[in-house]
């Protein structure tokens, strides 16, 4: 299960961060304040939320493409 789990979370860390990276040098923290109203986050906090968001989100989509190209042997637990 552990390795499972490292399968799907490291490529999606590392997606994130490269997500994160291309997102945030487009558009600033403040800028996507106003658009949403007025918040009392400070911009490091944008870029958490922002990186846990692409995180989960990329985590989804490798646990999608582990799922549909994994192949099972006769006889052998799915996972």
């Amino acid at each position: 299960m552990l390795r499972l789990a490292m399968s799907v979370l490291w490529p999606s860390f590392l997606s994130a961060i490269m997500a994160e990276g291309f997102f945030f040098s487009f558009f600033d923290p403040a800028d996507l304040m106003l658009i949403g109203g007025q918040s009392e986050l400070p911009p490091i906090a944008a870029y958490t939320v922002g990186f846990f968001f692409f995180w989960a989100f990329c985590a989804i989509a490798s646990m999608i493409s582990l799922v549909l190209t994994r192949t099972e042997a006769p006889g052998q637990p799915p996972f």
